[in-house]
């Protein structure tokens, strides 16, 4: 058996192999770089260029590619080899410190949202130095950031790079102001669990909505679904054991950290949480394991379904971020400590949250609309699309304690006593966990729960960063200018106490009473699409504090709103046109080709005996009939509302139109074909049922 820790990060350019073979001269201007955000020096560049050359070319690549991760939501890449050619006719291998600095890729065929005119075709890839160069097969990977001809950010990485510098600016403005001289650097970091459902790859073939779409747009519920609880944390059947070892192994390899493996509530789905790293970093390893998932998968002959829905009727896939702040000295500034009510930094900083999220509750919808996701928020798995945050016991009574200028009294730790003997004694935690939270404190960290399993993580990242980076200049621009430090800073976190308490609670989330005093006595926001939350991203407010804090300009958040919105439609688009598809050639066949045998075997008896009623199959062709025709009147609507879409130029109302009427008529087509299967005989139906897909890999 291979030891881990000797093949842990084997393919990846990290600290280790970088100190083995950089001058210690290189190395620490490089470190400076990384650390501080000190300007790279070419000469510096060219050194670390060769030195990756030759780690790449020993551990056997052929070639490198900038690395990066457009509007698309996946990564991208364009490979180049490292020969040269030389004198004698034959070539070396060579690579540059230019070359790693800096790529051109076309950038004319990837979404700009209006950036970019389709002929305009330059645009710049950026060596990110914060973030190892990896390998994978026989490429080089350089994570980069990527621009366009004019300089604005075509890609989820430079903004989160900046917001992440814009957090870190006014982070060390607040902990100069306690004295602290100290830190250098203020990072967020994330760890992101990822949900995700296997299925046989047999099965997914026979299946063209989850070829097309990620997800089934037909299915009839399954005798058995997920109300036993009996797949949740079950015993893991060997062959995703096997999957979940060799995607470990791959992982590990390339330096990503994962930790916890398990089965999820619904029956096929599984979880992977990492270890938490630098914001940047655990974007780049989340997108790198999306990737390995489905490679390793297919080895295995399953497919990865990373959809947030793709099964109607049991629980979705989200991703969890866990977030938190921490400085370069080791110190994680939402740790309460033993004594949080005393602790004035902590709370600073917790209040700096609560003002963010009550502040910024639509660009944290938005940061996690998808068209996928809309199916999944608000479901009895996932948060409501309504943002709010838990807090505990223990955080809201010294919340509550510090509003009100009354004492806190503490609480009291509570010793678990489970009533046997040999089991060890244990104090219970202060507060209970609550999984319906959208934002919930756990500890020393937030872990924001809206995401969808497919998103990048960058853009709830970036919104995040910001709205906390606003708070805190709000607090450091008044707490500098005060006469008296700590009566201001305690009448600072009292009245954003008082004003944005509203967004704190501590109750279940997926009560529907919740809802209706969240948006009626709370004023809290309910987006429940993406077509409602999106124009929200261009309201002045959000303009201004995200180009003020430097993290987009004007034209680059038109440009997300423009690619958003058009990414929904093409999505719905495409989803409708596959349910056209398939109700129209695979299942009214289907139906009309069973009933044809009931009406034959009716015949037939009746041929041996006038007097057999036949009232069975009679009965059964008569609803297949009417069922038949139903599907093909609605498969004819919907294809007739997607036509109407041609006459609209404009996005917003495209959105509108697929939001009010193009989702509801799926849903009407949906019906009577998921009624026909319940009632087909097996051996007709076109495709594999719920059933199959969802306990097909044993």
């Amino acid at each position: 058996m291979k030891n881990v820790p000797d093949y842990f990060g084997s393919l990846v350019f990290d600290d280790r192999v970088m100190k083995a073979n950089l001058s210690a001269e290189v190395y620490q201007s490089l470190r400076k770089t990384i650390d501080e955000g000190a300007k790279l020096d070419l000469s510096v560049a060219n050194a670390v260029a060769g030195a990756m050359k030759d780690w790449a070319v020993a551990n056997g690549a052929t070639h490198y590619t900038h690395w990066f991760q457009p509007l698309t939501g996946i990564t991208a890449e364009k490979h180049d080899s490292f020969i040269s050619p030389s004198p004698d006719g034959g070539v070396i291998m060579e690579f540059s410190g230019k070359e790693l600095i800096k790529g051109e890729p076309d950038a004319s065929s990837f979404p700009s949202g209006g950036l970019r005119a389709t002929f305009e075709a330059r645009g710049y890839t950026a060596w990110d130095p914060t973030s190892y160069a990896f390998m994978k097969g026989k490429t080089l990977c350089i994570p980069t950031a990527f621009c366009s001809y004019g300089g604005e950010a075509l890609d989820k990485k430079t903004p989160l790079l900046r917001s992440m510098q814009a957090l870190n600016k006014q982070a060390l403005r607040i902990l100069r102001l306690f004295g602290n001289e100290d830190v250098k650097c203020v990072r967020t970091s994330v760890g992101p669990e990822q949900e995700y459902f296997l299925i046989t790859k047999e099965m997914y073939e026979q299946r063209r909505d989850i070829r097309f779409t990620g997800r089934t747009l037909f299915g009839a519920k399954p005798p058995k679904g997920q109300e036993m609880d009996d797949h949740y944390f079950g015993v893991i059947k060997p062959r995703v054991a096997a999957f979940m070892e060799e995607l470990n192994e791959e992982l590990w390899k390339l330096g990503i950290l994962a930790k916890t493996e398990h089965n999820e509530v619904a029956p096929a789905q599984h979880e992977l949480a990492p270890i938490y790293s630098t914001t940047n970093i655990a974007t780049d390893h989340n997108q790198i394991m999306m990737e390995i998932m489905q490679k390793v998968a297919a080895k295995h002959g399953l497919v990865c379904l990373l959809h947030e829905k793709p099964f109607a009727g049991v629980n979705g896939s989200g991703k969890h971020n866990n977030w938190s702040i921490s400085t370069d000295t080791g110190v994680n500034l939402l740790s309460p400590g033993e004594t949080p009510y005393e602790n004035a930094q902590f709370l600073l900083f917790l209040c700096a949250v609560i003002k963010a999220v009550d502040d910024y509750q639509d660009l944290l919808r938005i940061s996690v609309a998808t068209a996928g996701n809309d199916h999944r928020l608000g479901a009895n798995e996932a948060p409501p699309a309504v943002v709010s945050m838990f807090l505990g016991d223990e955080l809201n009574a010294v919340l509550e304690a510090i509003e009100n200028d009354t004492p806190y009294a503490g609480t009291e730790k509570i010793q678990m006593k489970l009533g046997v003997n040999v089991l060890p004694k244990f104090n219970r935690d202060t507060t209970d966990r609550n999984r319906t939270s959208p934002f919930a404190f756990t500890g020393n960290k937030f872990e924001f729960r809206m995401l969808g399993s497919s998103n990048s993580i960058a853009c709830a990242n970036i919104m995040l960063n910001s709205a906390v980076a606003e708070s805190l200049k709000i607090y450091a621009d008044r707490l500098e200018k005060a006469e008296d430090f700590e009566t201001a800073l305690h009448e600072m976190i009292r009245k954003t106490i008082k004003d944005h308490k509203k967004i704190i609670f501590n109750g279940n989330g997926y009560d529907d009473a919740w809802i209706k005093e969240a948006t009626e006595e709370r004023g809290l926001l309910n987006y429940r699409t993406t077509a409602d939350c999106l124009p929200h991203l261009l309201d002045e407010k959000n303009v201004d504090m995200l180009t003020s804090h430097k993290v987009f300009t004007e034209a680059e958040l038109k440009s997300r709103y423009e690619i958003t919105l058009e990414n929904y439609c093409k999505t719905v688009i495409i989803e409708a046109n596959t349910m056209v598809d398939m109700a129209k050639t695979e299942i009214a066949p289907a139906i009309e080709a069973y009933a044809a045998e009931l009406a034959k075997t009716a015949a037939t008896k009746r041929s041996i005996d006038s007097a057999i009623s036949c009232g069975y199959e009679i009965g059964l062709v008569k609803k297949l009939s009417a069922l038949t025709e139903q599907i093909a009147m609605k498969a004819d609507e919907l294809d007739a509302a997607l036509v109407s879409l041609h006459s609209i130029d404009d996005i917003g109302e495209e959105a509108n139109v697929i939001r009010d009427i193009i989702l509801p008529k799926m849903g009407e087509l949906r019906l009577p074909c998921d009624e026909a299967e319940t009632l087909t005989s097996k051996k007709y139906w076109p495709f594999p049922t719920y059933g199959d897909l969802l306990f097909g890999v044993r």
